[in-house]
């Protein structure tokens, strides 16, 4: 069977498991592995990542909603797409240390210049000593002219990454909008929690200080999620 089959509709099975196989982890379905929407099989590098993949099935109630199994949808990805391309992966990742959040700093009001500096600055300084990665820190949004050798730094990092990992970086790269976050949670020196308080520092600082705000919240609410289940797929795929 194929997750390709799933478009939240009634459940038809009893029991999602995971067994190792072929010197990795397949999940199965009733006893029938599971199959990439590329209808190839599902195998995971770790069991604790077919575990994971398997949960998320086995939670699903009387509709199953592919939506609400983001670790499965990753493993797919890994599987299917990320390793005809990989090349332009790495580069998109790259192309961040143009642009990277952490690198672009308000000049007021104090309190949140006084936030960004504190949570921020750390990142950029782990990102000089464990990427190579010397980035240059600006006032404002406009990209930096930051030196070339960042970006090769990105490059060479991303690029050490296997597919499942690369496949994770790049999504916590793209929802962070900075290539130091998704590296750091790659990397576990930030967790899930840590990682998305980061990357919604400014968002999260808005809340504070001017109020709630229904569809703000909603929004950090679900990026928190998806952050919460990158945190997971990391912690599976290292373990």
């Amino acid at each position: 069977m194929s997750t390709d089959d799933l478009h939240a509709h009634k459940r038809f099975y009893k029991e999602a498991t995971a067994a190792a196989k072929d010197g990795a982890a397949a999940v199965l379905i009733d006893g029938r592995q599971l199959r990439t929407p590329g209808k190839t099989a599902f195998l995971a590098p770790t069991l604790a990542l077919a575990e994971a993949c398997a949960a998320e099935w086995q939670a699903q109630g009387d509709v199953v909603r592919p939506d609400t199994m983001p670790i499965t949808r990753l493993v797919n990805v890994a599987i299917d797409h990320t390793p005809r391309t990989r090349d332009r992966i790495v580069e998109s990742i790259a192309g961040y240390a143009a642009t990277d959040l952490v690198c672009h700093r308000a000049t007021t009001p104090e309190s949140l210049v006084k936030r960004q500096a504190e949570r921020w600055d750390p990142l950029v300084a782990w990102a000089a000593d464990t990427l190579e990665a010397q980035l240059v820190v600006v006032p404002g949004v406009i990209a930096a002219d930051q030196p070339a050798e960042a970006r090769a730094a990105f490059e060479a990092a991303a690029a050490t990454h296997d597919d499942f990992s690369l496949t994770a970086l790049a999504h916590a790269v793209g929802m962070a909008g900075s290539g130091v976050i998704g590296f750091a949670l790659a990397r576990g020196h930030l967790d899930a929690v840590a990682a998305f308080e980061a990357a919604s520092l400014d968002d999260l600082w808005q809340l504070e200080t001017w109020g709630e705000d229904h569809v703000a919240r909603q929004r950090l609410d679900n990026l928190e999620a998806e952050f919460l289940a990158l945190g997971r797929y990391f912690v599976a795929l290292r373990a």
